[in-house]
């Protein structure tokens, strides 16, 4: 059984179920004696649920469940689903969770001198890779936790009566936090949240508006900010900068707020993804200016492909005290094995592994920035174009190039707030929709959309966070490159169409045309009923109708709802569009479309009217000849027993008229009118049902709403002048054909109708002439009629 739940499993599933029994046979003297039955209960509860009923389930079925719980009971989507990269760097950190548990149960003293060895060798290898020096370690599962701690060790510093006190002391000098404008969304409230503060404490630094990077902390105005609160009786305590920020990667001058930090004796905590690039050889100064932080976040999770493995914020304090009262710090030995999973893949992954693979990062971006340069319509945002890790891109309307300096980067970020608003929110929508095709399509590209607060919506690339998890490679690197190159063709025919298609629809009766930014589309329209007061279930019926409609031509567009949420009810959304697409087709095609639905739904409501007048009607007929029969043939006759004595005594005699109920006329007729009208119709091909025909001549091949290629503006001006010219060649072709006709005639000596045909007054003889040699019959008929017969039978 065991073997047939291991052929199914999932391999990673399986692999770490074995590595953990064979740790445990490693580490264990002995093999722990179970017993082979267990004292069955007495009685059995009907309250305890299904999977703890019973002695136990085997570990295989344990981790089948677990399997199940993961990715689903479909297998096809558990593989989609499932995107990390779990090497067997992620399953020595998976194995120390549970080496971890396995150790707490070990003897207090042999578990101190452990876990005292593990925590002082991982906060070492830590400090030496990230040039930190003496330097402590704190580690955390929350990535915010560790500012929050950081907080407590400064309050706990700057209130002596803090531990005796409490909040109370804080009333007599309100402390002030300081984080930066383009730090993560909610982390100001998340400190003030965690520490009791009140909102107010924590003070947003703007970023630059004037001079360098958008996403840089603007140091006049903190240093304002700071000595205004000081003047109002306030504490500044804390400053929040950023080594590359969430959305753009930037980097704050660290090297100048550590110097106005210490100025005004605050401490100063340093976060972000470019913090990684410390381990390598070179390090540029604007990185290298984190070492002299009092504290810093590390994620080395996501940068080096570890799986479940701790934050870590290497800080500097003396007292050791303050540590233990701030909670950086414990006294119990199961806490600190929270550094075991850390410090087992250290040391798997060694100095050249984590050197490598933040290298290797590092390169993915260069490698995708060098291409975004060659591609127009794409604007480039990084602080450093010869060593970012994280680059942000999107697509404009002008071919406008990424800004080597602070300056260039400046004037495109103001020509870029100069937009029209309307305009603005296109662009927004149209790069989510970029960003979203792109992840959509390379996954392992670790593409995502961020909306920056000068840029708007642009496209993140960010290997650092993702490659090492996804295992992106230069292939993928280079496939983004392709499909984003054959989506810009896309993006700007779309933009060029949507102002045509707006006005083609307000020139179109029945439509009107939605105006809706946030959609990256060629736009919505709504078809409106011709009444003063539509019925919204009607406008319901006749808009889903017509999007079915749509959606069943044969054509290259996306036809919707438009989005889940926010988008115009009874509207048909279109979706991105290229550039042979022939607007008044469309345009005439859905509204026709919309009018056949509209007039066919008027016919079904009119039939069903005129079918239930039609039925009390004819059950009114149906009464009358029921009564009328009844005195004709009287009651003693309408007796089962006594009429059939009757009708063999007295026949009556009757004749059997029936009725049918005509549908389309909604009344009863006798079954004589209908037959006799059969019998004549039966000979009558019935007349075909008139079809509009709402699109063009295709070619076989052609989807629908596409120009063909072959089409010029020439073409389109000569097409009366080719239609006319058309009308004279059939005519010719026609009087070709009936001259054959009369020499084919002649020749079968088949008489044939003229003006020499008809009967001319007396003692007039026409003149004979012959014709290229042909002899011409002389038909004399009688009268008209007998002409007119000659003529049938030769057309016959």
């Amino acid at each position: 059984m065991e073997s047939s739940v291991e052929k199914t499993m999932d391999p990673t599933v399986a692999e770490m179920g074995k590595i953990f029994n064979e740790a445990m046979k490693m580490l264990e003297d002995t093999e722990r004696e179970t017993d082979e039955e267990k004292e069955k209960k007495k009685y059995a509860r009907k309250d305890i649920p299904g999977p703890l009923q019973g002695s136990g389930q085997d570990m295989a079925t344990i981790l089948q469940l677990v399997q199940d719980l993961m990715h689903g009971e479909d297998e096809e989507e558990s593989q989609s689903i499932r995107l990390q990269n779990v090497g067997e760097q992620g399953h020595i950190s998976l194995l120390g969770h549970s080496l971890a548990a396995y150790i707490s149960v070990l003897d207090k003293e042999r578990l101190r001198k452990l876990t005292t060895r593990i925590l002082s060798d991982t906060t070492l290898w830590l400090c030496r890779l990230f040039r930190y020096d003496n330097g402590s370690a704190y580690y955390h599962e929350d990535d915010r936790e560790g500012v929050v701690k950081v907080s407590k060790l400064i309050i706990h510093s700057n209130y002596e009566d803090y531990a005796t006190e409490g909040f109370n002391v804080l009333q007599r000098k309100m402390p002030v936090l300081y984080i930066s404008a383009a730090s993560r969304t909610g982390l100001g409230q998340y400190i003030c949240n965690q520490l009791g503060l009140p909102i107010s404490c924590m003070c947003r630094v703007p970023c630059n508006t004037m001079f360098g990077s958008q996403h840089q902390m603007d140091i006049a105005l903190l240093e304002r900010l700071i000595k205004d609160d000081i003047e109002c009786g306030k504490l500044p305590l804390l400053l929040v900068a950023n080594a590359g920020t969430p959305g753009a990667g930037h980097t704050d001058k660290l090297l100048r707020l550590k110097e106005l930090c210490s100025q005004y004796k605050m401490w100063l905590h340093a976060e972000g993804v470019n913090l990684a690039t410390l381990t390598l050889g070179y390090v540029s100064s604007s990185i290298l200016a984190a070492t002299k932080c009092d504290s810093m976040t590390l994620t080395l999770g996501p940068w080096l492909g570890l799986a479940a493995v701790p934050a870590v914020t290497l800080y500097r304090q003396e007292d050791p005290s303050l540590s233990l009262a701030a909670g950086l710090t414990t006294s119990q030995p199961v806490e600190k094995l929270r550094a075991l999973p850390l410090w087992l893949s250290l040391q798997y992954l060694g100095h050249d592994g984590i050197v490598d693979r933040i290298k290797y990062a590092s390169q993915l971006s260069q490698r995708l920035l060098e291409n975004l340069k060659q591609i127009s319509f794409i604007r480039t945002s990084v602080e450093d174009e010869f060593n970012s890790p994280v680059v942000v891109f999107r697509f404009v309307k002008e071919q406008q190039k990424s800004a080597a300096n602070g300056a260039q980067y400046q004037t495109a970020a103001a020509q870029e707030s100069m937009k029209d608003t309307n305009e603005s929110e296109i662009d927004d929508a149209l790069n989510r929709w970029l960003g979203e095709q792109l992840g959509r399509l390379i996954p392992a590209s670790g593409i995502d959309v961020v909306e920056l607060e000068d840029e708007g919506v642009c496209i993140r690339f960010s290997p650092l966070m993702a490659a090492a998890v996804l295992n992106t490679k230069p292939e993928h690197v280079d496939q983004l490159v392709e499909h984003l190159e054959a989506k810009i063709p896309v993006l700007i025919s779309t933009l060029q169409l949507r102002e045509e298609f707006k006005q083609e629809v307000y020139r179109t009766a029945d439509l009107s045309y939605i105006e809706d930014l946030s959609w990256p589309g060629l736009g919505a329209i709504r078809y409106e009923i011709g009444k003063e007061d539509p019925d919204l279930m009607e406008m319901e019926k006749i808009a889903t109708g017509l999007l079915k409609k749509l959606k069943e031509l044969d054509s290259d567009l996306l036809f919707s709802t438009g989005p889940e949420f926010g988008g115009e009810k009874n509207s048909i959304y279109i979706g991105m569009v290229t550039d042979n697409l022939d607007i008044p087709e469309l345009v005439v095609t859905i509204a026709a479309t919309g009018k056949e639905i509209e007039e066919s739904s008027k016919l079904l409501e009119n039939m069903t009217e005129i079918v239930r007048k039609g039925i009390v009607e004819a059950e009114q007929e149906l009464q009358k000849a029921s009564e009328a029969k009844l005195l004709e043939e009287g009651v003693l006759r309408q007796i089962p027993l006594v009429g059939s004595v009757l009708n063999w005594l007295s026949p009556v005699q009757r004749s059997v008229k029936g009725k049918s109920f005509n549908l389309s006329g909604g009344f009863l007729e006798l079954t004589e009118n209908v037959s006799e009208m059969d019998a004549q119709t039966s000979g009558v091909t019935p007349a075909t049902t008139p079809t509009v025909d709402h699109t063009k001549h295709k070619s076989p091949g052609q989807k629908m709403f596409r120009r063909s290629s072959k089409t010029s503006i020439s073409d389109v001006i000569t097409e009366t002048s080719s239609m006319n010219h058309t009308d004279e060649v059939e005519e010719s072709e026609t009087t070709h054909e009936i001259t054959r006709l009369e020499v084919k005639m002649i020749s079968a000596n088949i008489p044939m109708l003229s003006n020499d045909n008809l009967e001319l007054p007396s003692g007039y003889e026409p003149e004979k002439s012959d014709t290229n040699g042909i002899e011409i019959a002389e038909v004399q008929p009688s009268s008209i009629t007998e002409a007119e017969d000659v003529e049938k039978g030769s057309l016959r």
